[in-house]
């Protein structure tokens, strides 16, 4: 309704007013016209909901008296704190309460959207919004009798252009794997679907039926109620004002109590779920909470014929979403300069802020194109209000590295209805077993290098580049413009005169691939995308080249990645890997700790070196590393510490060094063994030298005798390089013959200089990670967190040789292995070669015999043998065991965008299977 005295407002009213100025957005140039100044009608503020808890009468001090004691502490009842509440409570959790400040949802819950989309770039997501929807479209009804307010009236995605349809017909395949059902519709087919709709401009549409909206207040009322019958308690208007924290005898800091203005409960563990106010929370208990928060905007309008019944609308490349409200529409969106919260008042609650219309204007223009009829319909009322985003729009979850049972769910980026049913029940599951039941590291706070969790300037360009482009095309190589340069090597300077042209992993750039000839081609400071009065870079060369990144076909420099890849093979190649983790693992109880951390024996001599993955008590694979024995001694150097007892030197993937850490040090922790993790991955680079030449080249570099006889696959040396001490690993990624050279940081460019001259007349070449995906996949490497994840296990992954099986030796997951065993393979990581040349990235749906038997995980192309390659799990659809005989029997094709492509399983590598190039036979 609107103000007493003010007439109605229009969205083209609206539009032909508000003030503007220069915009433009990652996602679409919307190209304003100039418009007239004057005054917006103003409208009421008011979500578009029957009934909110605003209106509920609250007693002065807490709902309920306080328990002492409780075994959980959930602290927010908005969407998330509610889930992780009856989630808890589902898995027999007893003595689980939630605390809420106010009422429940009274913070950014009861104004959101309440949107579900089945269908993302994410299977661990499709997956998640598929726990939700059955939650509240059927498990709550059921067991408490009530209506959450969901309404299936399907879902619309609107394509203006080729590759935002390519984009949704690789969410179409990825559904198939899932049994969501959708359709790709063409204009005249989307018209008859929403007959109010302009289909002029239109591609076509991805159609999901069973799409639908979620009702806030009946939603958490709900999930309250179900919590409550399995015996937690719900307090409202009781806010936190501290947490108190206890130190063990191992000087570990662990959760003791939370704090409130009525009293305390004593407990081990808090669940942050506090939303705009998790910082606040994290701040409480010495845990830092990267978020920041910003007002997100929606305008409800009146009436509008014909309307009733119609799926809700994304118009991606518009960067506007139309929902549903019984019949009107909410009418909002994403822009390239949303306005930051600066000060979150712990006051805040049922409130809304003023529509800032010439922030708001920028949708406006897309959705009348969209429905034209919204151009004469009135504003009801406007819904501006606080929602917490994240750097890389994930949100956070799982325990906090900086203190013991102290967990997250916070940070949704105003997903939390549509994610908080998955989410919910993975953080209970956290919670209660240690780990959640399906992969969360994309969520995990652990994920963050812990040098950026409190940054604020990454933080915040981070969130804003998030922000908007939360709408844009989601492209297999895009890289973030924004937080960049964080963390560089000792060769970052020299590798960017020769052509490299980075990525971004979690702070560190680390080269992606090399343009000789091309100039170079730095990252420059974050521009807001011109928003705020930054000017906007009009041209660069890293923005030129990122450009042509922007597709789903093979890139402009896909020729450039194969002379990489073929200068590996043929002669040698050279790759900066200086931002891989390098912890030293050390102390009395050493060699107990690895014995249980990793799943291979790694208790071999010194001078050995193992790969190894890392398990957690579920079978599931935490990370896979290079493990090298180390003999003790008193003096230090940068690359060995004075130990006494064992030592092992661990080399693990940059972009997981965080998680490595944290696993190890909770570990540690838990069987209280007596060593220390140190960490110098900051003090050292590393170089690996690949390819049939690399003993001819290191020859000359190395002081070391590299024969077969000396130097044998699997071994480390200390040597000297051009002078310089450096660690030496006969290792390979890449299915060559090749060294790891683990370098003091002074010593890096000179090493890596003496390495390139070498290498001249060998014709050694740079090569960046794009082509080490390649090289790596042809030769059937794994990927952590691809291809192999914290939910599946090595026996499924190919990867049994990395496990102690035939020994006694205890170690983490070796009991859920054992298990697997002996019950058979559920599923099993299966190669696949296409011979169509065809660009592949993932998601792909894979059929057998005219079944969907799985989805591909990671894919890329094989430049040696000339196809592309896939790697999926793949399931038998009886429910039986994924013997060899099921994979080699099989007639397989994979779904790309919709169309199949006749594809090849392979039991091994199809290059070099009989690992003959590693042991240096060519």
């Amino acid at each position: 309704m609107l103000m007493p005295g003010v007439p109605m407002a229009s969205l083209s009213r609206a539009l032909c007013v508000a003030a503007t100025r220069p915009r433009w957005s990652p996602a679409c140039s919307l190209g304003l016209r100039p418009l007239t100044s004057g005054a917006v009608p103003t409208t009421e503020k008011s979500v578009p909901y029957q009934r909110t808890l605003k209106q509920a009468q609250v007693a002065q001090g807490p709902t309920r008296p306080l328990p002492s004691t409780a075994n959980v502490v959930v602290i927010g009842g908005g969407s998330l704190g509610c889930q992780t509440l009856y989630h808890l409570a589902k898995l027999g959790v007893s003595g689980a309460v939630l605390l809420e400040r106010e009422r429940l949802t009274s913070g950014t819950t009861w104004h959101t959207a309440g949107l579900l989309w089945q269908l993302r770039p994410s299977d661990v997501e499709v997956e998640l919004l598929a726990h939700t929807r059955r939650v509240v479209s059927h498990d709550l009804e059921e067991e408490t009798g009530l209506h959450t307010g969901w309404i299936q009236n399907g879902g619309l995605f609107i394509a203006s252009n080729r590759q935002r349809l390519d984009e949704y017909k690789r969410l179409m395949s990825l559904g198939k794997a899932y049994g969501v059902e959708s359709h790709v519709l063409s204009p005249a087919e989307t018209k008859a679907l929403y007959p109010l709709m302009n289909v002029d401009d239109l591609y076509g549409t991805l159609y999901v039926p069973q799409d639908g909206t979620m009702d806030p207040a009946g939603t958490c009322t709900t999930l309250a109620r179900a919590a409550t019958a399995r015996g937690a308690q719900v307090i409202e208007n009781c806010p936190v004002t501290g947490i108190r924290v206890r130190t063990d005898d191992f000087g570990v800091r662990r959760v003791a109590a939370v704090e409130t203005e009525h009293g305390s409960i004593q407990t081990p563990c808090v669940v942050n779920c506090a939303g705009v106010w998790a910082g606040a929370v994290g701040r409480m208990a010495g845990v830092k909470v990267p978020l920041v928060a910003m007002h997100h905007a929606y305008v409800v309008t009146e009436r509008i014929e014909g309307i009733q019944n119609m799926p809700n609308v994304r118009d991606h490349d518009a960067s506007v979403y139309l929902r549903l409200q019984g019949d009107a529409l909410s009418v909002g969106g994403y822009e390239a300069n949303p306005i930051f919260w600066e000060e979150v008042s712990d006051k805040f609650a049922f409130g809304l802020f003023d529509l800032d219309w010439d922030v708001f204007t920028q949708h406006i223009e897309g959705a009348i194109n969209r429905v034209p009829v919204l151009e004469k319909t009135g504003v009801k009322s406007t819904v501006c209000g606080p929602e917490s985003f994240t750097p890389d729009h994930k949100p956070l979850m799982g325990e906090a590295p900086e203190l013991r049972g102290f967990f997250l769910g916070c940070g949704f980026n105003s997903a939390g209805m549509m994610l908080g049913g998955g989410c919910g029940q993975e953080l209970a599951h956290w919670i209660v077993h240690g780990r959640p039941e399906k992969d969360m590291y994309g969520y995990d706070i652990r994920r963050f290098h812990h040098s950026l969790t409190d940054h604020r300037r990454w933080i915040r360009e981070r969130s804003h580049e998030s922000y908007a482009k939360n709408y844009s095309v989601v492209f297999p190589h895009d890289e973030p413009l924004a937080g960049r340069n964080m963390r560089r090597d000792p060769l970052h300077e020299e590798l960017l005169a020769r052509g490299c042209v980075f990525q971004e992993r979690h702070g560190w750039e680390r080269p992606g691939w090399f343009n000789p000839g091309g100039g170079t081609a730095p990252v420059l400071p974050y521009d807001y995308y011109g928003a705020y009065g930054h000017a906007a870079h009009e041209d660069h060369a890293y923005g030129r080249l990122l450009q042509d990144e922007y597709t789903f076909d093979f890139p402009p420099h896909h020729d450039v990645i194969k002379k990489e890849c073929l200068a590996c093979r043929g002669a040698a190649a050279v790759f900066n890997m200086s931002y891989f983790g390098k912890f030293y693992l050390v102390g009395l109880d050493a060699r107990r700790a690895a014995d249980w951390l990793f799943s291979a024996d790694v208790s071999r001599p010194p001078g050995s070196t193992v790969y190894t993955c890392m398990l957690n008590q579920r079978g599931g694979t935490e990370s896979d590393l290079t493990v090298s024995r180390l003999a003790p001694g008193t003096q230090a150097s940068a690359l060995a510490p004075a130990f006494e007892g064992d030592g092992y030197y661990l080399a693990v993937g940059g972009a997981v060094a965080q998680h490595n850490w944290s696993h190890i040090s909770t570990v540690l922790q838990d069987h209280k063994f007596r060593c220390q993790l140190v960490d110098s991955s900051e003090d050292l680079g590393m170089i690996s030298i690949q390819g049939p030449a690399s003993r001819a080249i290191l020859q000359e570099v190395l002081d070391a005798d590299l024969s077969n006889e000396a130097f044998p696959f699997s071994t480390h040396k200390l040597v000297r390089a051009a002078g310089h001490l450096v660690r030496a690993m006969r290792l390979s990624f890449v299915g060559e013959l090749g060294w790891e050279l683990h370098i003091p940081g002074p010593s890096c460019v000179p090493v890596y200089q003496a390495v390139m001259a070498a290498g001249a007349k060998h014709g050694l070449v740079n090569a960046g990670y794009r082509a080490i995906d390649s090289l790596s996949i042809e030769k059937g490497y794994r990927h952590w967190h691809s291809d192999l994840r914290q939910d599946d296990s090595p026996l499924e992954a190919g990867l049994a040789f990395t496990c102690k099986l035939k020994s006694a030796i205890p170690f983490l997951g070796r009991e859920a292995l054992e298990r697997q065993r002996a019950e058979g393979l559920r599923r099993r990581l299966v190669c696949f070669t296409v011979d169509e040349k065809v660009p592949m990235f993932g998601l792909e749906a894979i059929w057998r015999n005219g079944q969907v038997v799985g989805h591909i995980r990671r894919a890329d192309f094989g430049f040696t043998i000339d196809k592309t390659l896939a790697y999926g799990y793949i399931r038998d659809p009886s429910g039986g065991p994924v013997s060899l005989d099921f994979v080699k029997s099989g007639d397989y094709v994979l779904e790309r965008m919709g169309v199949t492509y006749p594809a090849r399983a392979h039991l091994k590598s199809p290059f070099d299977p009989d690992n003959k190039r590693v042991k240096g036979l060519y």
